[in-house]
Order: C-alpha cells, then sequence, then structure tokens
C-alpha cells in the first residue's frame, strides 16, 4: 500500500480535497509497526479516515507554512514526538546535545525541538484555535500527570495543561484513536470524548462532581514537598493495571487533569488485524537523497511478537506506557509476517529479532492476574520469583522453529532483551540450548545492570546470583556446541541506591568475570519511572525511606570510571574514587588491570600479536 501523503502535492495526487486527520511527529515518516505513527495511521485509514502526516515540520518559519499546508482537516490533528521523548532524541544522560538522531533521515539531529509535543501543539492552538488536538505516544503518555523533568530541574504541569491540548491519549493509543475518530464524526462536543478509557482530559474544579477515584497530591504539592511527589508517582503506577486501575484525579490550580482508567489490552485477534495491516515496512522515499532513516536497519526485517512486560523494572517505564498484561500474536499471524518479509527484495535471509518489551514472555504473569490484575505493588520477578509464575518457552520455540523453516530463511535471531531470571526459572531447558545453538548472533544482550544487592532491589533487579547461573549456562551450552558467542551485558551507573564503594564491588566483579564493557549508561531519569522518582525525591517511593542518590557530574564520572576500570584514561578518576572510599589498597589492582589494557594495545599498534577482544 502507497505511503500517506506527507505533503500537499501528495494528497492532491490522491484526489483528495483534505484530510481527516494530521499526525504531526518528531521523526521522518517510517511505514513499520515498529513505529507508533505507522501503527495509528493505518489504523485509521482501514476504517476509512483520510490521514496525512507531517513528519518534522519546520518549526522555526515565522509563517509556519509546513503545518498550513494541508489546511484544515476535517476531525482534527494528532501529535507525538516520535518514537521517543524528544529531549531523550536530543540530549545524552550528562545533559549533552546529541550529534545524530537514528529517527531522523541521514541521521541529522536538531531536526525535532525539544518538548516537541507541546511546541507543535501550540504552534497549532495558534494557526487553528478551533481545530481539536489530541496529543499521545511516549512523550505525552509519559509526562501526562505531574512530573520532575531532569533537563530543567523542575516539576512541570502535566503535559496537556502546556501543551493546550483537548485530550491526551496514554498507553498503545489504537482502540482510544479509533474511538475518538468515530465520535467526532458524529459531534464536535469534546465532553463527550470524556468517557474512553486510556485518556486525559482536564475541567474546571468548580465542574468536578465527585465520585470514587483516586486523588494525587496537586502539582502545587509535588512542586514542594518531595514526600507528596514520591507519593504521587507510586499511586499513579498503581492504577496503571488495565484491571483494576481506577480514574485518578490531579488538581493543577483551578483544573483538574483526570486520568480515565486504562484501556483494555488488545486482544490476540486485534492484535494480529494490527499487523496486517499494508505496512510499506521501510522509510518514506523522499529520504533516499539523504541516506534514508538509520532506525530502519534495526527493524525492517525484524517481527514483534508481544507487548507488556511484568517484569516491572524501577528504571523502565514499559509498565506506565504499554502496560503489564502480556498481549501476543498468534502463531499464523508471526509466520504470514515472516512470509512477507522473505518476498522483499532486500532480505538476505536474516531475521534480525522475534521479539517485543521482552523476547520470551508469551504467558501471562498467573492466572490471577489474568482475572484481579497484578498484585498491588509487588514484583512477580524479583526478589525471588513467585509460587504462582507461569513459565514456559514452548510457544516461542515453537514459533522460532516455524519461522526457521520457511524457504529463503538462514537464520533467524533474537536480539531483543531476553528475561535471563524467567529463563532460568524454566525447567524444560530445550528453549535455553536452541537459543544458544540457533539464534544468538555472535553476541546476546542481557540485562543484569549491577552486582550489589541492595541497588539490585532499587533497580528492581534480581540479585546476581541468577545472572552467575545464566552466564555459567550460556557458556556452558556454548562450549558444548563449539560456537564462539558472548554475552553482552548492559550496566546501569549512578542509579539511586548506588554509593561509590557499590561502583568499586561492581568493577571488581567486572574484573573478576573478565567482562570490559565498552558501553556504559549512567542512569537517565525520565519522566514516569519510580527510578527517576527516587533520583528527584532522595526518596524510596515504595517505603518513603531515604535513597542515596548520585547527582554531581563528578561522581558519576567516577561510577562510569569504575565500570570501565580497564581503561588508562580513567586511572586518575579511579585512583581518587579508591582513596575516598578508603580502599587504597585496592589501587596496585586497578593500575595493574589499566597496564594490561595499554601493553596490549602497544603490541597492536607495533604488528605485535594481539589479543582477542574480550567483549
Amino acid at each position: 500500500m502507497p505511503f500517506l501523503p506527507i505533503n500537499k502535492q501528495e494528497m492532491e495526487a490522491r484526489g483528495w480535497a483534505a484530510v481527516d486527520f494530521i499526525i504531526v511527529t518528531g521523526d521522518s515518516y517510517v511505514d513499520h509497526p515498529s513505529f507508533g505513527v505507522a501503527i495509528i495511521s493505518r489504523v485509521l485509514e482501514a476504517k476509512g479516515y483520510h490521514i496525512a502526516i507531517l513528519p518534522q515540520p519546520d518549526y522555526k518559519n515565522a509563517d509556519y507554512s509546513d503545518f498550513k499546508q494541508f489546511g484544515v482537516p476535517r476531525l482534527g490533528f494528532m501529535v507525538t514526538s516520535g518514537n521517543i521523548d524528544s529531549m531523550v532524541a536530543n540530549y545524552t544522560a550528562a545533559k549533552r546535545k546529541r550529534s545524530d538522531d537514528a529517527y531522523t533521515a541521514g541521521g541529522i539531529s536538531g531536526k525535532r525541538p525539544d518538548r516537541a509535543v507541546v511546541v507543535y501543539s501550540r504552534i497549532i492552538k495558534k494557526i487553528f484555535p478551533g481545530s481539536f488536538l489530541v496529543i499521545g505516544g511516549l512523550e505525552a503518555s509519559l509526562r501526562r500527570f505531574a512530573h520532575y523533568d531532569y533537563w530543567s530541574n523542575t516539576v512541570l504541569k502535566s503535559i496537556l495543561f502546556d501543551s493546550g491540548a483537548d485530550v491526551l491519549v496514554y498507553g498503545m493509543g489504537e482502540a482510544q484513536i479509533v474511538d475518538i475518530a468515530k465520535m467526532l464524526q458524529h459531534s464536535k462536543n469534546i465532553k463527550k470524548l470524556h468517557q474512553i478509557n486510556g485518556i486525559c482530559y482536564s475541567i474546571p474544579v468548580n465542574e468536578y462532581a465527585p465520585e470514587s477515584l483516586v486523588e494525587l497530591p496537586s502539582y502545587e504539592k509535588v512542586s514542594e514537598n518531595k514526600k507528596d511527589y514520591a507519593v504521587a508517582a507510586r499511586k499513579a503506577l498503581e492504577e496503571a493495571d488495565p484491571i483494576r486501575g481506577r480514574k485518578i484525579i490531579q488538581r493543577h490550580g483551578d483544573s483538574f487533569l483526570v486520568q480515565n482508567p486504562p484501556g483494555k489490552p488488545l486482544t490476540q485477534s486485534q492484535m494480529d488485524y494490527i499487523y496486517s495491516l499494508p505496512y510499506e515496512r521501510y522509510y518514506h522515499p523522499s529520504y533516499e537523497s539523504a541516506g534514508g532513516v538509520p532506525a530502519v536497519s534495526e527493524v525492517e526485517f525484524s517481527i514483534i511478537h508481544n507487548r507488556g512486560c511484568f517484569g516491572a523494572c524501577n528504571f523502565c517505564s514499559l509498565a506506565f506506557h504499554q502496560g503489564s498484561v502480556i498481549t501476543v500474536r498468534s502463531l499464523e499471524s508471526i509466520v504470514n509476517e515472516a512470509i512477507n518479509i522473505t518476498a522483499n527484495p532486500r532480505f538476505k535471509g536474516y531475521i534480525h529479532d522475534v521479539g517485543g518489551p521482552t523476547a520470551n514472555f508469551r504467558l501471562p504473569s498467573c492466572d490471577k492476574q489474568k482475572k484481579s490484575g497484578l498484585c498491588k505493588n509487588k514484583k512477580c520477578l524479583v526478589p525471588v520469583i513467585c509460587s504462582r509464575l507461569k513459565v514456559s518457552h514452548t510457544e516461542y520455540l515453537n514459533i522460532l522453529d516455524k519461522i526457521s523453516s520457511l524457504p529463503k530463511v538462514k537464520k533467524v535471531f533474537i536480539r531483543s532483551g531476553i528475561r535471563f531470571d524467567y529463563l532460568m526459572a524454566d525447567k524444560n531447558k530445550a528453549f535455553f540450548h536452541a537459543l544458544v545453538r540457533r539464534h544468538v548472533s555472535g553476541q546476546l544482550k542481557v540485562a543484569p545492570e549491577h552486582c550489589v544487592s541492595q541497588v539490585l532491589d532499587k533497580m528492581g533487579k534480581p540479585h546476581i546470583d541468577v545472572y552467575k547461573k545464566f552466564q555459567d549456562e550460556f557458556y556452558k551450552i556454548t562450549k558444548k556446541v563449539n560456537k564462539e558467542q558472548y554475552l553482552v551485558p548492559y550496566l546501569i551507573s549512578s542509579h539511586p541506591g548506588s554509593t561509590i564503594k557499590d561502583a568499586i564491588a561492581l568493577s571488581l566483579f567486572l574484573m573478576k568475570e573478565g567482562i570490559r564493557p565498552e558501553q556504559v549508561q549512567d542512569f537517565y531519569p525520565t519522566p514516569g519511572t519510580i527510578s527517576t522518582a527516587m533520583f528527584y525525591t532522595g526518596l524510596d517511593p515504595y517505603t518513603l525511606n531515604k535513597v542515596y542518590v548520585p547527582k554531581t557530574q563528578k561522581e558519576k564520572d567516577a561510577q562510569r570510571a569504575l565500570l570501565q576500570y580497564y581503561e588508562p584514561k580513567n586511572l586518575p578518576v579511579i585512583t581518587e574514587s579508591l582513596r575516598s572510599a578508603g580502599r587504597e589498597d585496592l589501587i596496585p589492582v586497578f593500575r595493574k588491570a589499566a597496564i594490561r589494557t595499554a601493553k596490549k594495545r602497544n603490541q597492536r599498534t607495533s604488528g605485535k600479536k594481539g589479543m582477542k577482544k574480550n567483549i
């Protein structure tokens, strides 16, 4: 199916005088189901609506000609920052401007504004004051309540108020958007939309009719009192469950933000339908001259088989956006997508990923979750795995086998995150053996994140002994099948709860295990997570006990340097850290590691035999 129009000429080429909705996005236009704009636009198109996409409009042009080119849409505007928060897209965790952008044609940075949803929305309201405006996507979803903004180091209002939008859609949004479109077809009375689940809206305080719901501390309170902020963060997440979640209100001055209960997860048939829509699975041809959109390379030959995650890592926004209920596609739907991929002339025989938020989840966490939702303030996998947890990889393995058997398919890889604690809980080791034998493309990315128990507890991650068992089993099977492949552990430095002594302990663990991380992620306080609430308040939202938070750039640099202990350039910072922690006894150990690296590099540059890279 042809790409949807991204300019007036393409709209007129379809014989349209106007469109029903204009979707404004901070990303370049990619018509692939890994991109939210592609899904929403194709779902609406399938319902008979005329949709135009306005990717990365020029927001600096004083006449706003990009925004005006389609004219006034019949039903309204939809605005999203794109696949990720615009501030995360534009800045590193150290608040430095990024030099590239994987979601922009040519990888060029600076094409989207900071706080894109607010910027685009205000322009639309300025030039089309009477038009309906709905905001959605990750940026809007995670900023739906008053929230701490790391980049300005302040608490901001709900993005609904700052943007001036009429409605905010949170979560994945397909069902809500269709309901909104249907209602707007019959009435422009926006209040009629207020009955839709999975949306937020505002009402004046004097129009609010008391009812049974959850009230969060107001914007004013959470701005002034960190304990109130921590309580609000916990309560908001508690009600994010689609089965037991209740309506929430939060006062902002003379208005209430109202969040209706979460929308119901899609059924399997609904998921299958959405992924059967006629996506081009590629970037718009207008980007060819710029070299295309870099993000496409990771997803073009990948398949999403599930949504949701009950893993509940505190630093992750999945539970707050996608939800904790696992929704899956059928075997037939997944295989059909794989068959379509094999017909692509660019396909070389390799399916890059069959995954999702957590690749190896296909079942609900337990029977209770299906009826009553997730247990309140309890996690399925940590600190120990719940006895009720349903664990099986049989269905997932069958999917991988079916795709692998297709003509033209040489290999099927798994590049999405594998939840290793869930994998280890499966008594049937068939999937583990198949994973190592057939589905690792040299490296398997996993996320132990740290090794110190109290830090892992603050992260919501399993203790390191679970990872150790997984690691040992992985390499045991790897050796048995005579392969050279490695684990690539994701690690987070400077997470709330991590002291410099904890970073030293992690460094020693990495040294002992022979792990030399080339990349380390400093904790990034993004809106809507429990970890970000800890970072801002210095409190654990579940206990309200104090939490140590590394905040100075000096300490963050030190914790990062310790994780890359082998780098000679890090030795001065590491030495200072060891002295401040009273661990001068370890200075020779770290000096030796740095000297060893320097010698090996010198050997390579002098043409002598080098050493096999330790990943």
